[in-house]
This record gives C-alpha cells, structure tokens and sequence, in this order.
C-alpha cells in the first residue's frame, strides 16, 4: 500500500502545469490531425471533391444523360474524361464550364440562358444574398448546415462565399483548411474588420476551397480579438476609421459583391460583436434549433437577447431589413414522440418561419464527418442505400427550399 502511494506522489509530481499541459495536447491532436489528413487526401494532403458520373452532371446542369453524350461525341463544349470502358465523368469545373457553354447559346439574361447559369443579375435589381447561419447552443447542427447549404449552392451552379465566424473554425476544417497549419495571420475575416493599419483589403483573405465556385473565409482563434478590440474602440481607446462596429462585415462583404450570387455566414454560437456584425450584414436569416425541450428554452433566451442587441443597433443607424427569417429543425428523429411534439410546437408558434422540411438525423453525415467530409462529398457505395438516400433526399429537400426563398427574395420563380 506504501508502495502505490508513493507511487501516485511521484506520478502526481512529474505534472506539468496546467496551461502547458493544455498546450501539450493542442500540440499533440494537431499533429494527429495533419497525419490523418495526409493518409486521407494524398498525395497533396488537401481535400479534393470526387468526379461526377454523366447521369449526376447531367441532373445537376438540367439535361438529359443523352444530351450530354451527343455533346461530347461531336466534341462541343468542355469535354470530359472518358476511361478505358468509355464511362464519361465530369468534375466540378466541367460542369460549370458546361453551364456557361450551353448558356451562352441563348440570348443573354433570357429564361433559357439562366436555366443554365443561374447567376444573379445585378442590373436587375438582384441584391447579393447573405444568408447568416446561427444559434447560441451547441449540437443544433448549425455548422454542418452552413457547410452543406455553401456546398449545395455551388453545386447549383451560384457563385458562393462561406465566411467562418466561428473562432473554433469547423466550418472551415469541413471545407479543407486546418487553421493552425493553413493560416498565419491576418488570414480571417478580423484581417478585413479590425480597427488599427494593419487592415488588409477583403479580396486579399478569400481563400478557393475544392468546390468549384465556392470560395472561403477561413476562421480560426483571431476572430476573438475582435470581441476584445471593439469595447476598447467603443471606450475610444483605439483610433476610429468612422465605421461604426456593426457595419464592419457588412463593408468586407460589400467590397466583394461583384464576384458574388450568395454569401453563407457560420456565425459563432454566442452572441457577441461578430454575431451582431453578421445579423446586420445579413439579409436572411436561418436559425437551426434541435427538438428538445431544453434547445427550445435556451433559443428562447437567444431570440429575445437579439431583439434587444438589434433593437440598439437600430437606434445607433443600422439597417436591418431580412428577405426571410426562418427556424430549421435540425438532427429530427420522426420516430421520436418527444421530438414529434417539439417540432409541431414550433410550428405551431411560427407558423410558416419554421421550414417546411426538417434534416434528419443520420448516421450516414455524422460517419461522413469522421474524415471532415460532407453527404455531397462521400459517394453512394460508402454507405447502406437506404441510409444514404434517406439522408440525401431529406437534404436535398432542405437545401431546395432555403435557394427557393433565395429565388424568391429575387423576383425569380423557384
């Protein structure tokens, strides 16, 4: 007995401290984070997306499998990789550069040329979308959310920016970048927004990820220097550029319209100076709430600590104008009584601001998100059909009906 006390004393002594054992783990796990992805994504140990077969190129431009094939024997437009057994396959860039192609055969801003190319047309008064993703309670789902409605987009053929407000960076991590290792400084949307010289230009931190058409604003452990910096420039302890601090990522986001149809904002989950930033650059608004008793009463608190924050914003000369506002119920089980309940609650309290489909909880994205991937990215035969295309169809339905009121907020029919 002797003996095994003095064996925990001598253990208990070699301890380091608690601040360096701390960093000693974040040291360890960022390691084994970059072997993983070098073993996952070789050779480059960057994230690349798959091809497509011609069946799923053809559905995701909106033409026949046939069509396609006749396009590529006569040998118009931007050709595909064909293998040995003649199997055409089509990448991301294919596909867009096949939108173009087949667009610019109709007469511009014609119903026919943006069947093909759906991008937004500014002179028609088509405003660029922000669409803030947000909740203060862990687990609703909130960054795969964003991540899969970026990606969904772009798959749709729109010209999408995904900005990581969240200094735990998981949305970017899902779109290919390891924030200790990918970024410096500088590097996150507080380079675009901060209140001293070292301001860089909105242009210079948008990274490319590996969708093509989707492009990112990485986040990481900076972002939380912006919530210390603004009460010292609020105090006037910091030199004033005139930009009130709830307009700064509306500005960021404004310089770099032009490039863009759609912006999906990952907004932190807590409501600080970033999430006020994001909600006033915001022009929609989707709010991810997990069926339970407890989410719902904690969203409770989340709603009416925005009203008041917003309702001081508005008072100092912000606008706050949203296209749409909804409530998406996230990780649903419709075979759960409780979760059933709690879902026809909330609708019964918003009537329509609660989506009509809700995303299922499913194992195939939680398994997907075990090589910090998404549903889009892993193929059929990772999983049972079932699985998947449950999952899919109910994402799917989901992503539909969020561009659907993007469309909408257009003048466009869905």
């Amino acid at each position: 007995m002797k003996a095994d006390k003095t064996g925990k004393a001598g253990a208990a002594s070699e301890k380091l401290p608690a601040d360096q054992q701390i960093a000693e783990d974040a040291r360890l796990l960022s390691s084994q984070l970059s072997a993983m992805r070098q073993r996952l994504f070789p050779p480059s140990a960057f994230k690349t997306l798959r091809s497509f077969t011609s069946g799923e190129a053809a559905k995701l431009i909106g033409v026949s499998d046939g069509y396609l094939r006749q396009l590529s024997i006569s040998g118009e437009g931007p050709q595909p990789e064909t293998n040995a057994a003649g199997r055409r396959s089509y990448t991301l860039a294919d596909i867009n550069a096949l939108r173009r192609f087949l667009a610019a055969q109709h007469e511009p801003g014609s119903p026919k040329a943006r069947q093909y190319l759906k991008w937004r047309d500014e002179a028609a008064g088509e405003h660029l979308q922000v669409i803030a993703v947000t909740n203060f309670k862990g687990g609703s789902g909130k960054t795969t959310t964003a991540t899969h409605l970026s990606q969904h987009l772009a798959l749709k053929g729109y010209r999408t920016l995904g900005i990581d407000l969240d200094p735990q960076a998981s949305f970017s991590a899902l779109l290919g970048y390891q924030p200790e290792l990918d970024l410096h400084g500088n590097d996150t949307l507080y380079g675009a927004i901060r209140y001293d010289e070292t301001r860089v230009a909105m242009s210079d931190i948008i990274k490319p990820t590996y969708f093509d058409g989707l492009d990112l604003v990485p986040g990481n452990l900076e972002l939380q220097e912006f919530e210390h910096a603004t009460p010292r420039h609020l105090a006037g302890a910091e030199d004033a550029d005139g930009m009130p601090f709830f307009a700064r990522v509306q500005e960021a986001i404004a310089s770099v319209a032009d490039r863009y149809d759609v912006v999906v904002l990952d907004c932190p989950p807590q409501l600080g100076f970033l999430t006020l930033g994001a909600l006033c650059a915001a022009t929609s608004v989707l709010v991810t709430v997990h069926p339970q008793m407890l989410d719902v009463a904690s969203m409770s608190q989340f709603l009416f600590m925005t009203s008041d924050l917003l309702g001081v914003v508005r008072d100092a000369g912000g606008t706050l104008n949203f296209d749409f506002l909804r409530y998406l119920v996230t990780r649903y089980e419709p075979h759960d009584g409780p979760q059933a309940q709690i879902a026809g609650f909330l609708r019964t309290q918003f009537g329509s601001r609660v989506l009509t489909n809700p995303m299922l909880k499913s194992t195939a994205v939680s398994d997907a998100g075990l090589t910090k991937q998404t549903l889009y990215e892993v193929g059929r035969e990772n999983f049972s059909r079932l699985t998947y295309d449950r999952a899919m169809e109910a994402l799917t339905a989901v992503n539909d009906e969020i561009e659907a009121l993007m469309l909408d907020a257009w003048g466009r029919a869905a």
